[in-house]
């Protein structure tokens, strides 16, 4: 999820921090918005989840992290 959101989004993040939490807890929060919450949903997030939701919450019109080809 870290690698997904660094590689394509680096050039928008200034501070990346993880937090863990107790009994597995697992938060993504942007700006103290909560975007995802396996308390919430009863689940792990699936892979490409958690940056799905990261798109959709910086909009489409933020492009993607050039990727080296």
């Amino acid at each position: 999820m870290a690698d997904d959101i660094l590689s394509n989004y680096q050039h928008l993040i200034e501070t990346f921090t993880f937090i863990t939490g107790s009994k597995g807890t697992f938060e993504f929060k942007v700006n103290g918005e909560l975007l995802y919450s396996k308390q919430q949903n009863g689940r792990h997030a699936e892979p490409g989840e958690v940056l799905q939701l990261f798109k959709e919450f910086v909009g489409p019109d933020v492009p993607t992290y050039p990727q080296s080809k």
